[in-house]
């Protein structure tokens, strides 16, 4: 008894320090403080049909707290198809790593999105032993809300039994111009009716609900009538560009069918110097204020190169909060930067430090973020 009396003081310092050190993590990963609701407004994508404790994913949700990744099937940087998605097997047990890797941290779960439209937009595609989908113009053109349910049901089932929490549809843009290379092009709009989109759109998110799996309504404020791929540059609309493209945006807005929106990294001059991303009067005034859009606003891809190319990540970021935006993508597949998320939190403190973005519009932003994943826990 004397020995393990004696071992037990030698072990004492050990503890304490081991309880300091615990203290200090959780301290710096409270939900209360700055770098864990900065780290919440943060979507990235990475590399791996795994994790581990090296990933510098994993990294970013132990040490920086973001808040949601995304998921892809395809590295367009490296040109190859090993990415994220393999089996429908690897992927639930990559959800189930990225998961745990967050509860460690905070009680919040982590959003684990994916582009699941159907037909030309779908990661989980037939080749790699997932279910078979169908295009949003097939779906419109077929025009029956049935059958639009038994694909949106289908989708969502197969989302949640993968643990994917957030599919980045239904697309509501309307199909003003058929030969968009990036929305009519790749059969991703229901109709070039408004009324129509809205219809389908509704049925989609609310097969979805039923899942427990969010959705987001994109490209707002519509780029449906574009000519061009914002993936690739500026995409001026100011000459095509119609209200009835916000019809569906309004419509499922007002059925409060709405879990986030996305925006549309589009310019038009009648709106902003800007596009739509950057632009407070399209994000606050429009969206929010006129729109009265009360959820999580979700950038499109800030690496995307009607951004990327026109401004620089730290002037991107700053005009994307001031404009509105609660949440902001990284997808790491234009360019791969494994250090993105780490750029972006210090750029983000940065600004507040400055008194450029104000403590309150941060708290505003992880206020909606922490409201939407208390949902998935209902």
């Amino acid at each position: 008894m004397p020995n393990a009396a004696a071992s037990a003081v030698k072990l004492l310092p050990v503890l304490a320090s081991v309880f300091i050190l615990s203290m200090s993590n959780a301290q710096t990963s409270a939900p209360d403080s700055l770098e864990f609701k900065i780290g919440q407004m943060l979507l990235v994508g990475f590399r791996g049909f795994t994790v581990s404790d090296t990933s510098a994913i994993v990294k970013d949700i132990r040490e920086r707290h973001i808040g949601a990744v995304i998921l892809f099937d395809y590295d367009v940087p490296s040109k190859t198809a090993v990415r994220n998605i393999e089996s429908p097997k690897q992927v639930a047990q990559l959800c189930r790593s990225l998961q745990q890797c967050s509860s460690m941290q905070t009680a919040l779960p982590l959003l684990i999105a994916i582009d699941q439209e159907g037909g030309k937009v779908s990661r989980l595609k037939e080749k790699y032993g997932f279910k078979r989908s169908v295009s949003q113009e097939y779906l419109g053109r077929l025009n029956r809300l049935d059958s639009t349910r038994v694909y949106g049901r289908a989708t969502a089932s197969q989302l949640r039994e993968l643990g994917v929490n957030v599919n980045f549809a239904p697309c509501v843009d309307v199909n003003l111009n058929a030969q968009n290379p990036i929305i009519g092009g790749k059969e991703r709009s229901f109709s070039s009716n408004p009324s129509v989109v809205a219809q389908h759109a509704l049925a989609v998110i609310d097969e979805h609900r039923k899942q427990n799996v969010l959705t987001a309504i994109k490209h707002f404020p519509g780029h449906g009538s574009s000519a061009a791929d914002s993936h690739l540059g500026v995409v001026d609309v100011t000459k095509q560009w119609t209200r009835a493209e916000l019809a569906p945006f309004k419509a499922v807005i007002d059925a409060e069918s709405a879990d986030m929106v996305m925006t549309a990294h589009i310019f038009n001059a009648h709106w902003d110097t800007v596009p739509a991303t950057l632009s407070r009067n399209v994000i606050t005034k429009l969206l929010r204020d006129t729109l009265r859009f009360r959820g999580v606003v979700v950038s499109d891809d800030m690496q995307m190169k009607a951004i990327a190319a026109q401004y620089g990540l730290g002037d991107a970021v700053k005009l994307a909060l001031l404009a509105g935006v609660d949440m902001l993508t990284f997808g790491n597949n234009m360019d791969y930067d494994e250090r993105i998320a780490e750029k972006a939190v210090a750029i983000i403190k940065k600004l507040v430090a400055e008194n450029v973005i104000s403590r309150e519009r941060i708290d505003d932003s992880y206020r909606r973020i922490a409201a939407l994943k208390a949902r998935l826990k209902q």
